[in-house]
């Protein structure tokens, strides 16, 4: 049975469904970034020398990718590290907000080479998201200064506002202040970058699902930097294998725009539509698990 959406646009019961008590996770870890600031991340451990680095979507953090993150590891497939992307999780320095836009990649960055001191036996990382995690990850992929990975994992990812693939407002779940957020752009393709902490981005979580680890606003400089400058150019950029996974029921997406969208930037891609599958349930959805197993077996030579 497919449950319907709520008046948010998104269905969060997919997620409540699946939801993992305190008990059940791994205890937060943490690694220092650039700036010095501690990071916190799950980890999910397995005898595999394939490392997956999943990226929590907005308004969340990385409690509620256990279940996919645990079928991965579970299955020998690859340890699966889950951060909580600066701004986010239970208790953020400040919360939905970073110094700079290039921040979180930075971040995502220094968790790498914190995995690769501390995994010395590892010999593949794939570095994947769901949601706007995805979309920090094609950002990622756009920059000349980043550390090579072998594979990318795409769940359900978004794109940026302005891509074929997302509906308007991600179906309601995101509401950007436009009369905010066009002066910045502006200001910021001046290098005025002093009003970047404004507000701009409000998410609508229904209050039952709120638990005070959720972060309902973005600054600007939060927002910029999980939104890819340029679609196009990170997904030439991936020259690696590339899974995409994307639910039929998504409420944020078309699911149907992906192939002819992403197929002549990325003929390394391999996409799956999963049958059923919500923006937030396909984080839990059997089949998206099961097709990123497969898929994690093939790029292991």
């Amino acid at each position: 049975m497919t449950l319907m959406a709520d008046d948010t646009g998104l269905n969060f019961e997919a997620l409540s469904r699946d939801r993992v008590s305190a008990s059940e996770l791994p205890d937060l870890e943490h690694y220092k970034a650039r700036d010095g600031r501690s990071l916190g991340y799950r980890y999910y451990p397995s005898a595999s020398r394939t490392v997956l680095v999943l990226v929590h979507g907005s308004g969340t953090e990385s409690r509620y990718l256990a279940p996919f993150a645990r079928s991965i590891a579970s299955s020998g497939r690859a340890a699966v590290y889950t951060p909580d992307l600066r701004g986010h999780g239970p208790a953020p320095y400040r919360r939905g907000d970073v110094d700079y836009i290039e921040q979180p990649g930075d971040d995502l960055l220094d968790l790498i080479a914190h995995i690769r001191a501390r995994e010395e036996r590892i010999e593949r990382v794939v570095l994947g998201g769901h949601s706007s995690g995805a979309g920090l990850v094609v950002r990622l992929a756009e920059r000349q200064d980043t550390t090579p990975v072998d594979g990318y994992l795409l769940l359900a990812p978004y794109l940026g506002h302005d891509a074929p693939t997302t509906r308007k407002h991600s179906g309601g779940w995101a509401r950007p202040n436009l009369f905010k957020i066009l002066p910045l752009v502006v200001l910021n393709r001046f290098g005025i970058t002093a009003f970047n902490s404004a507000r701009v981005l409000e998410f609508t979580m229904p209050a039952a699902y709120r638990d005070g680890s959720e972060t309902l606003s973005y600054s600007f400089r939060m927002m910029a930097g999980l939104n890819p400058t340029d679609f196009k150019a990170g997904l030439k950029a991936m020259t690696v294998p590339l899974l995409l996974l994307v639910g039929s029921n998504d409420e944020a997406l078309f699911a149907d725009r992906f192939e002819g969208v992403i197929r002549p930037l990325s003929p390394n891609m391999t996409l799956g539509i999963v049958e059923g599958a919500s923006h937030l349930g396909i984080v839990s959805d059997v089949d998206a698990a099961r097709a990123t197993r497969q898929w994690l077996l093939r790029l292991a030579p």
